[in-house]
């Protein structure tokens, strides 16, 4: 083990020259000071309007930025100018931290078609988050490119200067020597939530990524050739001792149009950790994807079927629970490749897992852009050797922009299983049309329908089929409020929705009424109410009779405030009836998370939630249920440490502990109604914890060394003692490990 980190160490230190801060890229310094010199001849913006409240309105603090096409990226500067009788934002924040603190953001969309953008925001502290945008206006944090930044504060304000490198993503051939861009940028001001941006479009729209301003700039084009290898030291205490384990992503972008990447080995070291679920329901829990090959160029394997967070790629799966029940799969390899052709721009994904339970997974996806209309194909493949299983799915979408007021999306989606004693075929499609009429107000439509035997979750993720919904909304925007009024934009949204399933079965009429509103102290805040008529949930019994549930609503609220002196908090909670009596018996959920600041860059946040189920139906099987009066109680506390930009320590404490009291068993009848049942049920109990203590250090961009001890656990048995529960949690050993992982990227 000792040679191999020592090799290791040596390959950082050859390597070192290729990561040292770069002062000149072509006559711009990025050191955030804005030289007129260095910026002659580039675009001079100063057009920035309100879009938070989004009145159109020239912003009540002068912003502007110069945008310059150079032979080493996008380069980008900003200068935003903050009076002295605003407060100004000191507060450090990590990489990717959704902070509510002064910033700019830079958005760009490469091929200028409105179907992927990227995200660079710069913090007026320095910190750094990226994102990519798909869907029009979906923000996914799980990538992470490699660009540069600077910043500097005066008494005005501050600057930023950004370089963005033509090789951070795959992006067609321009026509001659120039390239045509959708570009958006804006500042915030985290004092009284006021956004300033150019193009004046906002991310609440139906419209946003589609709607960036087109901007024509000299073409260039950069070849890269990167290698990151890692390698990770483990020590698991009770479940074998030490191992040793090593693996490499690489990237190679020839030119503009393609680009390729490989990873071997790449799922170990568990230095991200997913929040807490606790989850009885027949639909599975979505978690996002942070490992950097499958966050890298990923936006054209966006294939959403427009309902929450549906998608035909689900990278989970790669590595996902194995087909032989023995945990998590190992992966051997996985390629990638991105590129175009003309106006058609593909991507292919495939990964192989290990052992004789090992899955592959294949996708092939094509896009294709024609004036005001846009066409797409993603086919995907998976073979179970384990389960002598293959599903394939193929899917079409299309996308159809005739105006700026008016855009409809579109897909048709099939799946085929093939499997002994099980194959089937299935088909689904949606359809959502948007339609800004003016300023204030706007309308939605969208259809849904998914055959009962439409499958697609082998790669893909889809809670539900056998579903046809639809639903119109109608939304209202809301400005101008007078000066002494505490919000400074409201945005009401009221909807209609409909679901039945295939059989025409009902299973949910809605009637929501939803206000986002922007307070003028800089916080967020939401309140929805649903109400339901009276309908049958069909999944709960996972295929046997429906229950029917009775007339019931239930009223949601969300606040987050930014910092303000020494403290910010998060608060969200909602009271609703119940599945079983509806408004008879009220459950109730309440979570405050407070953060308290010792210093600008070191704070501490400790939450706590509860939650009371009354009439809690838990299936147990064929059609017995248990109803029981569910209690959970949970604890999300940590420490967040910020040692200058390129340092970090964080705790994180989580834990979930439930105890449910049975009331009674039912037996579900044909009619849907829930029949008392002397069949015995035990009360139910979960202890579910998990600790963290994670050190990062940034050794150059995406080069980190990694410090991690995890510890946690998941247990459930018939103890419906919540507070015997939830002091079980804190003892569970399941996973106890310490790690170091060492990622360091080389590029040629």
């Amino acid at each position: 083990m000792r040679a191999r980190f020592t090799l290791f160490a040596a390959l950082i230190l050859a390597a070192g020259a290729a990561h040292a801060e770069t002062a000149a890229r072509d006559g711009v310094v990025i050191d955030g000071h804005i030289d007129p010199a260095e910026w002659a001849g580039a675009q001079h913006i100063t057009d920035f309007r309100d879009t938070q409240p989004r009145t159109g309105k020239p912003g009540s603090q002068p912003t502007e930025a110069w945008v310059l096409s150079t032979p080493k990226g996008l380069a980008v500067a900003i200068r935003v100018t903050q009076s002295p009788d605003i407060p100004r934002s000191r507060q450090a924040a990590r990489r990717d931290e959704d902070a509510l603190v002064d910033r700019i953001n830079v958005m760009v969309d490469f091929d200028g078609d409105g179907r992927t953008g990227f995200d660079f925001e710069v913090k007026s502290t320095g910190g750094i988050a990226d994102e990519v945008i798909t869907n029009e206006s979906d923000f996914s944090y799980d990538w992470d490119g490699i660009w540069d930044h600077a910043v500097s504060e005066d008494a005005e304000g501050y600057s930023v200067e950004v370089l963005i490198p033509w090789y951070v993503a795959q992006m067609r051939k321009p026509d001659g020597d120039t390239r045509t861009i959708g570009l958006y940028i804006d500042r915030v001001i985290a004092a009284t939530g006021e956004r300033m941006a150019w193009p004046a479009v906002s991310f609440d729209q139906g419209r946003f990524l589609s709607m960036f301003h087109k901007v024509q700039l000299p073409a260039y084009t950069q070849s890269l050739f990167a290698v990151t290898p890692y390698v990770v030291g483990k020590m698991e205490h009770g479940h074998g001792g030490a191992s040793f384990e090593q693996g490499a992503d690489i990237l190679w972008k020839p030119n503009g149009q393609t680009q390729l990447t490989a990873t071997i080995n790449p799922d170990f070291g568990q230095v991200e950790s997913d929040d807490l679920v606790v989850n009885f329901s027949p639909e599975e829990t979505f978690f996002t994807d942070k490992r950097p090959f499958f966050t890298e160029n990923q936006g054209i394997f966006d294939f959403s079927l427009l309902d929450d967070y549906s998608q035909l790629v689900y990278t989970r799966r790669v590595g996902g629970e194995s087909d032989d029940g023995h945990g998590p799969a190992d992966i051997s390899a996985a390629v990638k490749v991105n590129g175009s052709v003309g106006q058609t721009s593909y991507g292919i994904l495939t990964a192989q897992e290990k052992g004789d339970a090992g899955r592959s997974f294949g996708a092939l996806r094509l896009l294709r852009a024609v004036d005001t209309q846009s066409f797409g194909m993603l086919a995907t493949h998976v073979s179970h050797p384990y389960d002598d299983r293959d599903a394939n799915v193929l899917g079409f979408d299309h996308r159809w922009q005739p105006n700026e007021a008016f855009n409809i999306t579109s897909n048709v989606v099939g799946s085929k299983i093939d499997q002994p004693q099980a194959k089937s075929s299935g088909l689904g499609a949606t359809s959502i049309a948007y339609w800004q009429m003016n300023d204030t107000w706007a309308q939605q439509w969208l259809g849904m329908y998914f055959g009962r035997r439409l499958d697609i979750n082998d790669f893909g993720y889809l809670p539900r089929n056998d579903m046809e919904y639809f639903h119109y909304e109608v939304r209202q925007r809301v400005t101008g409020l007078p000066e002494d009024s505490a919000y400074s934009s409201l945005l009401w949204r009221y909807r209609i929705s409909n679901l039945d399933n295939t059989e025409g079965l009902l299973v949910s009429r809605r009637f929501r009424v939803q206000l986002n509103a922007n307070r003028r102290d800089g916080s967020n805040e939401q309140w929805r109410l649903d109400a339901f008529t009276a309908s049958y949930d069909d999944l709960l019994t996972r295929g046997g009779n429906p229950v029917r549930n009775p007339p019931t609503a239930k009223l949601q609220y969300e606040r987050t405030r930014p910092r303000i002196g020494r403290w910010s908090w998060e608060a969200e909670g909602y009271i609703s009836g119940n599945e079983l009596t509806g408004y008879h018996r009220l459950g109730y959920y309440f979570k405050f998370v407070p953060t308290f600041f010792i210093t600008d860059a070191f704070s501490v946040f400790a939450g706590a939630s509860y939650e009371w189920d009354p009439n809690w139906l838990i299936w147990q099987h064929d059609n017995l249920v248990g109803s029981y009066d569910g209690r959970t109680v949970g604890i999300d506390s940590g420490v967040n440490w910020n040692f200058g930009s390129r340092q970090e320590l964080r705790v994180k404490l989580q834990t979930l502990a439930v105890g449910a009291k049975l009331r009674g068993a039912y037996e579900i009848d044909r009619t849907g109604r829930a029949r008392p049942s002397d069949e015995p049920i035990d009360g139910l109990g979960v202890a579910n914890l998990g600790f963290q203590v994670r050190y990062r250090f940034e050794i150059a961009p995406l080069s980190n060394l990694y410090i991690v001890y995890n510890r946690g656990g998941y247990e459930q048995d018939t103890n419906d003692e919540v507070d015997s529960q939830f002091r079980r949690g804190f003892s569970l050993k399941d996973v106890n490990e310490g790690l170091v992982k060492v990622a360091y990227r080389l590029e040629f």
